[in-house]
């Protein structure tokens, strides 16, 4: 099963700064057809001004993923964390047993990220963060694991989670393949570029949730980045 969900068709909201999409319910967006996928909780499309950005705010018991797809996001928390995540490149919470947060867009461009949110396995236990870059070259053609709370995951970030945030990038006509095992569920999003998810045409920036599919074979159309979430 491989329902698209058009990026028009998103939760949306404009706070002048922040331009922000939501494939589920989040903040003032209300679905009750769109509570998560699996473990997935959020996936938020977001615009970021320059010189701007969230100031600071916690979380508790959530896995928090970032993805920057164009600009830089600078984070700092309540640990003493500071670091600055470029295009590509990915930043992870674990926010534990409770983390205060700030993240601002401190270039003088736009930036624009996917914010994702999986709910944690355990509660509580010591809050982390870290970010790794992973270049678009080493995924060329394949899905690399960029956070994982999977055994056997060494090179991802970990995550308090029985899951994967995966991404590859794909020149038109070439083809990845992704196996999903029993019981998974993955939901996949086209940072840039039109794809074909198993026949299913999946624009830029349209959400694919998917399930009961023993594997994925995603090609572009043109070409594209894609980034997905293989959990529970």
């Amino acid at each position: 099963m491989i329902e698209r969900r058009p990026f028009s068709a998103l939760g949306h909201a404009n706070h002048g700064w922040l331009d922000a999409n939501h494939h589920f319910s989040f903040a003032n967006w209300y679905d009750p057809r769109r509570m998560g996928w699996g473990a997935l909780r959020v996936w938020n499309d977001d615009t970021i001004a320059p010189q701007s950005g969230f100031p600071p705010h916690p979380h508790s018991d959530m896995e928090i993923i970032t993805y920057v797809r164009t600009g830089a996001i600078t984070h700092q928390d309540s640990l003493g964390n500071k670091g600055r995540t470029g295009p590509g490149d990915v930043q992870v919470m674990s926010a534990g047993s409770g983390i205060r947060h700030a993240e601002y867009n401190l270039e003088d461009e736009t930036t624009t990220l996917f914010q994702i949110w999986i709910e944690s396995n355990q509660s509580g236990g010591a809050p982390s963060w870290g970010a790794k870059p992973f270049p678009k070259d080493d995924r060329s053609g394949r899905f690399v694991v960029l956070a994982s709370g999977v055994p056997g995951d060494e090179d991802a970030l970990p995550i308090r989670t029985d899951g994967r945030v995966l991404a590859a990038t794909l020149k038109a006509g070439e083809s990845a393949r992704w196996t999903l095992g029993e019981g998974r569920n993955a939901y996949l999003v086209p940072a840039r570029g039109v794809v074909e998810v198993n026949g299913v045409r999946i624009e830029a920036r349209d959400g694919a949730a998917i399930r009961d599919e023993g594997e994925l074979v995603v090609t572009a159309i043109e070409d594209a980045e894609v980034v997905m979430v293989d959990s529970v």
